[in-house]
């Protein structure tokens, strides 16, 4: 039976991405999937050693357990691995890699046997003084052996019988190559034959080198052996790290592949969403050559994909389980990151080929039934069915599939089912939970687009089909003859259906379009009205304090004498006090009366308002309540139904009489020090007053701390600073 990635097609992608393994094993993770996804996002933003292939150690890990003693080869192994660790250490790593890689705490005893090895595996000689004797040795008799063959192969009395003057090497024995007839000169043993009958000889006369030779390999076996003993006991003795680093080289192999393959291919990664859904954006399955990226969206329980033949439902199905088997996995794919999501499945099934079997005699009908038999066993799966109604008649498998996946939705499993049988869409199409969708076909060209409409039920468009594959045009006429004519135009409507609902849904995507631009247009128009309101507010403050300066100018003046200027700086001061008068009486259309409980902007922030008093309100930002002018706050309508009121709103500043040059606020909550200090700061600057004091006392710094907050943030001042002498005073400049 075929695996899941052989029904998929996706054998060739995996077989390729365990090519970028370290070392063999399965492309599953264990654990917390959105860890390794932490992991290998921030293993991708940098470079990184390359890992060195080790070989599968689970059966070396029971002998140390068990104290044997491994081959240095083994040995090195982990050594390698241990190595690489070590290296990881020296990069520069985000997190959470570099917290993980700094946690991994190697024993001094297994750090003195990564001394011991040279970077190709051996035993460094200048370690061990009887191995650096051997070696040396070794080399010396070599030499010897070598120039004493090199004598014999152009010595003249072996001339004769000499094939060539190379040296072969035999089996690991350096050796000549000679004709028959050469034991009339030359004492030496046959170490093998060629198949044109020379001799491959030994000479007797340096058999005491090649004895040498052996007894020095031996006792460097010896020498290594006794190695392997006392780095197998240091082992065993930390036997429960050896496991745990074998463990932990896994798992980066396992990231250092996906970085390397995505980075390879433009792959991107997807982690699994908690929704049961799988939207793709120019997915491309990667069994495919110059693919035609794939978008579609599947939200629903069942997805049926009806249409064109050959037109790429079943491909699409198979995108559709790819996506989320990779996304599953941690493995990279081609798609629009931004716009793909994918859910999380528990299981995924593939009911894509023919089940039929002689040898287990069962039908393709039979098969179907096993396979669905089994789903009812199933929980949060997604299920592909391709081409459900195979095998049996297609009016009563209709019915029975209609039923059954009624059933199965009720246990999670999402489907995804291509079908031609337009009784089964006809029969589902009235269920909300159902997603249509049409393969479509180009009519001009006489070929399927390999694109599909959301919402709709394709035609198969089978007489096509064969004529494209090359069926003679007079059989195929003859075919739809038999057909039948009402039900070629029942096709021909669905067609019509297909084509009417695709222009609809371009209209549609064409008016959320300039609804979107006329939104856009209506925010700015909005933003424009606040900027305009906010500087008709400043200049009606600013006509107000020209008033009441040039009033207190006149007043002055008058004071001194009865003069023509007294009386001509007053009455500029009533000029002022006319045009701040007609400034604040400035209609505005279609303004709402604010009222209780409205949701306003005041400023920056936003808040609701708690209770109305002639011109002021008590409103609540964020958990602080507040008394402001009313003409400072702003109706959001986008938090509260459309309401349309044509009454002129008219906002009324009154003069003060009881200015003061000073506030106290010693021993007042903030709320309430902020309350008096507006309302102390409005009447000084009707009063005229060009600086006043605030009186908030030292103590813990906090009232003075809100209130320096809120100094910042008050339009009409000029500056504000500490009393010189005294840290309990603020000195303000109006």
């Amino acid at each position: 039976m075929k695996t899941l990635t052989q029904k998929l097609d996706l054998d060739p992608f995996i077989n390729n991405f365990q090519s970028f393994y370290a070392r063999d094993k399965s492309i599953e993770m264990m654990g917390d999937i959105n860890q390794h996804f932490k992991y290998i996002s921030a293993l991708a933003t940098v470079e990184f050693p390359a890992m060195k292939e080790v070989h599968n150690l689970d059966e070396q890990l029971n002998r140390i357990k068990k104290q044997g003693v491994l081959s240095l080869e083994d040995i090195y192994a982990f050594v390698s691995m241990i190595e690489y660790f070590n290296a990881l250490k020296t990069s520069s790593l985000p997190e959470p890699l570099n917290k993980w890689i700094r946690e991994i705490d190697i024993h001094e005893e297994i750090a003195d046997v990564i001394l011991y090895f040279t970077s190709e595996g051996n035993i460094n000689p200048e370690r061990e003084p009887e191995l650096y004797d051997i070696e040396k040795a070794l080399k010396q008799n070599k030499s010897e052996l070598k120039d004493k063959l090199y004598k014999l192969a152009h010595s003249s009395t072996l001339k004769d019988y000499l094939v060539d003057t190379q040296i072969h090497f035999l089996n690991g024995e350096e050796t000549l190559m000679v004709r028959g007839g050469f034991n009339k000169i030359l004492k030496a043993s046959v170490v093998g034959r060629t198949a044109g009958g020379f001799f491959y000889i030994l000479p007797q006369s340096i058999s005491h080198l090649k004895e040498k030779e052996s007894a020095l390999l031996s006792r460097k076996e010896e020498v290594i052996y006794r190695y392997c003993q006392t780095f197998s006991a240091t082992l065993h003795k930390h036997y429960l790290f050896m496991r745990f680093i074998n463990r932990e080289y896994d798992k980066f192999d396992h990231y250092q592949a996906r970085v390397l393959f995505a980075r390879a291919y433009d792959y991107h990664f997807i982690l699994p969403s908690k929704r049961k859904v799988v939207n793709l954006s120019e997915f491309c399955h990667p069994a495919i050559d110059k693919p035609k990226p794939v978008s579609i969206n599947l939200e629903k329980s069942v997805m049926l994909v009806t249409g064109v033949n050959a037109g790429g439902k079943t491909m699409l199905l198979k995108s559709l389980l790819s996506a989320v088997y990779m996304s599953k996995n941690l493995l990279p794919f081609k798609c629009n990151e931004e716009k793909t999501e994918v859910g999380h499945f528990k299981s995924i099934e593939a009911v894509i080929d023919d089940p039929q079997s002689v040898k287990n005699d069962i039908s393709t009908f039979a098969g179907r039934m096993v396979e669905f038999a089994k789903l009812f066993d199933k929980e949060n799966a997604i299920v592909g069915v391709d081409e459900i109604e195979l095998g049996t008649d297609s009016d009563e498998a209709a019915s029975l599939f209609r039923v059954m996946l009624d059933e199965l939705k009720k246990k999670g499993i999402t489907f995804i089912v291509t079908t031609h049988h337009k009784r089964l869409a006809s029969l589902m199409s009235t269920d909300d939970d159902v997603e249509l969708i049409a393969a479509l076909y180009d009519e001009e060209n006489r070929k399927p687009t390999y694109t599909f409409l959301q919402g709709s039920i394709g035609k198969s468009y089978a007489f096509e089909t064969a004529q494209r594959y090359g069926v003679p045009e007079h059989i195929v006429r003859k075919a739809k003859d038999v057909y039948g004519e009402d039900k070629e135009n029942l096709n021909e409507l669905i067609e019509k259906s297909t084509t009417l609902e695709r222009e609809m849904r371009l209209k549609l995507e064409q008016i959320d379009k300039e609804l979107a631009i006329v939104e856009r247009k209506r925010t700015e128009i909005e933003n424009i009205e606040e900027t305009l309101n906010e500087q008709q507010r400043k200049a009606v403050a600013t006509l107000e304090n020209r008033y009441n300066a040039a009033t207190k100018r006149a007043l002055e003046a008058l004071k001194v004498k009865e003069s023509t200027e007294g009386r001509r700086l007053l009455n500029d001061a009533h000029k002022q006090k006319k045009l701040s008068t007609h400034a604040k009486k400035v209609e505005q259309p279609n303004k709402r009366v604010l009222q209780v409980g409205d949701a306003v902007k005041y400023r920056t922030s936003r808040g609701e308002i708690l209770g109305i008093r002639n011109t002021e309100a008590t409103i609540e930002v964020d958990g602080l309540k507040m008394r402001v002018p009313l003409s400072q706050l702003r109706y959001l309508e986008s938090l509260q139904k459309k309401v349309v009121n044509k009454t002129k709103t008219t906002v009324k500043v009154e003069r003060s009489r009881q200015g003061s040059i000073s506030i106290k606020l010693l021993g007042c909550y903030a709320d309430e020090a902020i309350d008096k200090l507006d309302v102390f700061l409005s009447d000084a600057l009707v009063s005229g007053f060009n600086e006043v004091e605030i009186i908030h006392g030292t103590g813990g710094g906090v009232l003075k701390k809100v209130i320096i907050e809120y100094l910042k943030g008050y339009p009409k001042l000029q500056s504000f600073h500490g009393l010189k002498g005294n840290l309990g005073i603020t000195v303000v400049k109006l």
